[in-house]
């Protein structure tokens, strides 16, 4: 008999009988044959996965086979091949198959999510000794590895779901895992998949990058361990000539996601060089911690990176810091004390001018060359922007503010001073002008700093959705068209495709007046020209061909400009 089913040893859900089992058989027999009529009695176990081994253990106690194909026989309901045959009938109903086998499929899913036990998932290894068949099977297919990434999110001590993740992440599959703890336990899944992160960070575009940025922080931020070993990775990788500044901002908005949900400060006091500093990190820790600048703490920095041996600039450039210094200096209302106001501007001109050239573990050289013309250009718009004056007061000023726009450091201020008055409520019911002096000097920072395009372009759209009750219908319009020219002077200045997918998601979504969009295409055909990018076209064409936005915009022939671009937009794709 023992002959007749080695055959099925390898069967899915098989398993050997070993000696020490065989032993439990010889010893106990009646009791073995108890339990196997007792499975053999349950609905439909004929098809189980274990029902070779269990016809074996019952052969070998004694166990007769009319009984058992009575028993099997007798208990068979076929619940899968009615299902199957209930498939087949909507099929031939007219149901799509994928729509059937995506009904089949989502059934299942919560069949598994209601009953899995993973105590019993755990046997599966114990019982078999290898991986089965089927699990190898089952990874192979999105579906199946969505419902593996619930699990594993729900029982993350599950030894067969840990086992599971690890087989998905050697599959190449680890680009879908994003945000399971499950991951976090392993170095060899986590490694492979931050690897992915920072590898799709580099390859996408700037503004989907933010997007993975994002995404990657989540999964990082998980737990100490997982932040600790991925900042010490990136910082490693920072130290490299090629693509060392990525990484290193990869680095800071991991730290401001993880500053969001604890006090990482100490992490990140050490690993950016600021032990043997004990006074400036000291100074730094206090105020990160409590998230907030102190006159006492800004004064031993100041004197501390006013001397000749600073400090490395680096301890000042961490994101926080920064933040709190801009809304410090630019932001309205905030009051400084007129003593300490040169040093809050002295340390932030010096974090964003001065530059060291480092040699191994000493610095060579430390350029200040543009650190007393940058204390000048903060002093003289904080000096502005501290005046609270109104867009009218403000064209006077015009002239200096565009002077020291060029320097990086004063152009993110005034952008947190401008955001700070724009947004307030009756900004726009009080402005007389139709460009508000404010935003006109928004422009003249996208002219001169593209990185700084996504953060303005931020700003328009908050205030291009907002709600502005307290004006008229007719004015609210007039301000959604100014904002939309702000965006085009965006588009012609290099943010094509953000702009682009912001109007798009506009007209989809069908909240924004079509002739807000008509107004847009207007403009955006007046200011591009060939050659267009595939990107390009492909977003912005199917806006220009519709007939509700265009339709009115073409004449008879093809001499207008909706007319020509589609034309020559579609001679490209020829």
């Amino acid at each position: 008999m023992e002959d007749d089913y080695d055959e099925y040893r390898r069967w899915d859900g098989d398993v050997d009988v070993e000696a020490d089992d065989n032993d439990d058989i010889l010893e106990n027999p009646e009791e073995t044959l108890t339990q196997c009529l007792e499975k053999f009695s349950s609905a439909d176990y004929i098809m189980e996965p274990g029902i070779f081994s269990q016809l074996k253990r019952y052969f070998q106690v004694g166990g007769t086979p009319e009984h058992v194909i009575e028993l099997l026989s007798k208990n068979y309901i076929g619940v899968a091949q009615m299902a199957n045959m209930v498939a087949e009938w909507l099929i031939l109903g007219g149901v799509a198959v994928g729509e059937v086998q995506s009904f089949v499929e989502n059934h299942l899913k919560d069949m598994v999510l209601k009953t899995f036990d993973p105590k019993k998932a755990d046997t599966i290894f114990s019982e078999e000794g290898e991986t089965p068949a089927w699990l190898t099977e089952m990874i192979e297919h999105k579906i199946w590895r969505s419902l593996i990434y619930r699990l594993a999110e729900e029982y993350p001590d599950c030894l067969m779901l840990n086992f599971t993740i690890k087989l998905i992440s050697d599959a190449g599959y680890q680009g879908e895992i994003t945000s399971i703890s499950t991951a976090s336990q392993q170095i060899e899944v986590y490694s492979r998949i931050l690897k992915n992160f920072i590898t799709e960070s580099i390859k996408t575009s700037s503004e989907n990058r933010q997007n993975t940025i994002q995404e990657c922080a989540k999964m990082v931020c998980h737990s100490q361990h997982t932040y600790v070993f991925t900042l010490v990775a990136l910082q490693v990788l920072a130290k490299e000539t090629n693509g060392g500044v990525n990484m290193k901002r990869f680095s800071q908005e991991i730290t401001r996601c993880a500053q969001e949900r604890n006090d990482v400060t100490p992490i990140t006091m050490a690993l950016n060089g600021a032990a043997p500093y004990d006074q400036p990190c000291a100074a730094l820790s206090s105020m990160l911690s409590r998230n907030a600048l102190n006159p006492a703490d800004i004064n031993v920095l100041h004197k501390h990176y006013s001397s000749a041996d600073s400090p490395p600039v680096s301890l000042l450039r961490i994101p926080q810091f920064l933040e709190l210094l801009v809304q410090a200096l630019f932001k309205p209302g905030m009051k400084l004390n007129p003593e300490y106001k040169p040093k809050y501007i002295y340390l932030y001109a010096y974090s964003a001018s001065v530059y060291e050239v480092t040699s191994g573990k000493k610095r060579k050289i430390i350029n200040k060359d543009d650190l007393k013309s940058t204390i000048q250009a903060v002093d003289k718009v904080h000096s502005i922007c501290n005046l609270n004056k109104s867009s009218t007061e403000l064209i006077a000023e015009v002239a200096t503010i565009y002077h020291c726009i060029r320097y990086p450091a004063v152009a993110v201020g005034l952008i947190c001073w401008v955001e700070s008055t724009v947004t307030e409520p009756s900004f726009f019911k009080l402005c007389t002008e139709h460009t508000p002096t404010h935003l006109a000097l928004l422009d003249e920072v996208v002219t001169c700093h593209p990185q700084l395009h996504n953060i303005i372009l931020k700003l328009f759209v908050s205030l291009f959705e907002s709600k502005q009750d307290e004006l008229e219908i007719l004015v609210h319009l007039e301000m959604k068209k100014m904002l939309l020219d702000r965006m085009v002077n965006l588009l012609c200045c290099g943010c094509v495709v953000p702009v682009i997918k912001y109007i798009e998601q506009c007209w989809h979504r069908g909240d924004t007046d079509i002739s807000l969009i008509r107004y847009f295409v207007t403009e955006a055909l007046e200011a591009v020209s060939p050659p267009y990018s595939v990107e390009f076209v492909d977003l912005f064409l199917p806006i220009v061909e519709n007939e509700e936005i265009t339709g009115t915009m073409r004449c008879d022939g093809e001499n207008d400009p909706v007319s020509e671009f589609i034309v020559h937009c579609k001679g490209m794709t020829i």
